[in-house]
This record gives structure tokens, C-alpha cells and sequence, in this order.
């Protein structure tokens, strides 16, 4: 049987977390920068306790205007900060509820400018092993994030993306251009079967790239996100794919 883990990001004001949160196995709860605040972190990582769902950090740049979605100047030495920051706070919140936290998840622009730069990826990945080395790592498959976490001997994850077009270096194509979301729910299905059990995904340009899977995310901002978790959960059960943690998936 094949396995995959099932995250999504929660804790940016969505109205449909709590509904979520029984139905996965990863929340990648927003750390005050991006999007979040103390109430809701409390309030987040108490539905993921009741729920048994592993909690992650998921930190981004101090930029609420734009969601910590635009690319910003910032220096490696700013990032390791932004990073060790956000995960300090929501481990506070973890140890308040006789939780912990179990993974990190860069968000948005800190994600995607660090999955193509190494001294961005090495900032975030000296942070985690900082704070705790027992921390996974959840980052874009083929990713830097990936390669420093693998160098520094730092536990990792790789990450796809349900509802995100890749470009041909398996980057994911920039939400600025068009086609960069997937919004046909079938479409988004079979390419994550077709992840999870062969190991590639078909680029924005038409090419087949090889591609790593051990946990699937799905956007909790999205529109469609409660409908799109529950389809995918059918699908994986009719394809005899087992969501478990990530721990288990990359054991």
C-alpha cells in the first residue's frame, strides 16, 4: 500500500479550519507574520489536539498587506530570524496545550525565494536545527530546502502541491502568471495519484518531471478547500493510499 501525508495550511482566517482539521493529518498553522495572531494560534492548535493532527510551524515573512506572498529583499541572517521567531511562538503555544510541534513549513515568498536559494535554505534549516533537532522539515520536493536539510542532517519532507502548476525545473509556477493554479478538482486528483505512485507530474510546458511525494498539501484559503480535502481523502482511499504522519511516510 502506498502512503502519503495530507497538510494543510490553517490559521490565516479561514472559516473552515476546525471542519478541516479531522480530515488531515498535517496543520501548517501560520505563526503571527504572515497571517495569525496569539487567539488563533490557541485556538488552532487546541482543534489539532482534540483531533490528534500533528502540528507544524508555518512561518513567513512579517508582511500581513500581502499574505507573506510578495518577495521580499531580505538577507539570510533576517530569515534564520523570521524563522527561529515564529517557531518560538508556536511552540509556546504547543507546550501550553501538552502538544509539540512536530514539523516546519516556510510559507509562501520565504518558501518558494529559499527553494531556489541555498543561503536562504541553509538560514531556514540552522533555525530549525537550532530550536530543535528533532524538527522535520517540509519543503518543495527537489527543492534547496530539500538539499540543505539532506547536507545538514536535518529530518525532511517533500512536499507537492494539489492545486499548483510546476515548471519544467519543478519549481512551482508563480501565482503572478496564468495557469499557475489548478482549479479543475478531477484535473488535481489524478495528478496527485499519478505523484504519489509514480513519481511524476506533467509541467506547465507538457514535460514529465520526476517529482518526490511524502505529503500533499492543500491551501486552507482556497475556495474550494473543504470540498477538495474530502475528494482528495475518496481518492486516496479508492487508490489504496494510506494518509498517515509524516514521521511514519518518511520512516
Amino acid at each position: 500500500m502506498y502512503k502519503i501525508n495530507l497538510n494543510c495550511d490553517l490559521g490565516e482566517g479561514a472559516k473552515y479550519d476546525d471542519v478541516i482539521i479531522p480530515m488531515i493529518n498535517s496543520a501548517n498553522i501560520a505563526c503571527g507574520f504572515h497571517a495569525g495572531d496569539s487567539q488563533t494560534m490557541i485556538k488552532t492548535v487546541e482543534f489539532c489536539v482534540e483531533n490528534q493532527v500533528c502540528i507544524g510551524a508555518h512561518p513567513g515573512y512579517p508582511d500581513r498587506e500581502n499574505f507573506g506572498r510578495t518577495n521580499m529583499d531580505v538577507t539570510p541572517k533576517q530569515v534564520y530570524g523570521f524563522t527561529l521567531y515564529q517557531l518560538g511562538a508556536i511552540d509556546a503555544v504547543a507546550k501550553a496545550k501538552n502538544a509539540k510541534v512536530i514539523y516546519v513549513k516556510p510559507h509562501g515568498a520565504m518558501y518558494n525565494m529559499a527553494a531556489k536559494s541555498k543561503e536562504l535554505s541553509d538560514a531556514i534549516v540552522s533555525a530549525v536545527k537550532d530550536f530543535d533537532k528533532e524538527l522535520i522539515l517540509l519543503g518543495l520536493s527537489g527543492s534547496e530546502m530539500i538539499n540543505s536539510a539532506r547536507e545538514n542532517g536535518v529530518k525532511y519532507a517533500c512536499e507537492v502541491f494539489a492545486d499548483r502548476a510546476y515548471e519544467a525545473d519543478g519549481s512551482l509556477r508563480a501565482r503572478s502568471l496564468e495557469g499557475s493554479m489548478i482549479t479543475d478538482e478531477q484535473q488535481a486528483i489524478e495528478r496527485v495519484i499519478r505523484m504519489v505512485k509514480e513519481g511524476k507530474v506533467k509541467a506547465y510546458t507538457g514535460e514529465d518531471i520526476e517529482i518526490e511525494a511524502h505529503s500533499v498539501c492543500v491551501h486552507g484559503d482556497g475556495e474550494k478547500a473543504l470540498e477538495f480535502v474530502k475528494a482528495l481523502n475518496r481518492a486516496f482511499e479508492d487508490n489504496s493510499i494510506k494518509t498517515v504522519s509524516l514521521s511514519e511516510v518518511i520512516d
